[in-house]
């Protein structure tokens, strides 16, 4: 699932970088949707490795 994260993130940068920069502005909502999408998979992965280490120690 962190791969996931990872990738989304990076289509986000990308994304932002075309729309922010007002080459296209349906590029911006995309980032700002896949941005959004990197960050709940990234706190879903960080809380899944947390829980795996309370449960092993």
């Amino acid at each position: 699932m962190l791969k996931y994260a990872i990738i989304f993130g990076l289509i986000a940068l990308v994304t932002g970088a075309l729309g922010f920069s007002r080459v296209s502005g349906i590029a911006g909502t995309i980032a700002k949707v896949c941005f959004a999408i990197f960050l709940i998979l990234f706190v879903i992965a960080i809380l899944a490795v947390i829980g795996v280490f309370k449960m092993a120690f």
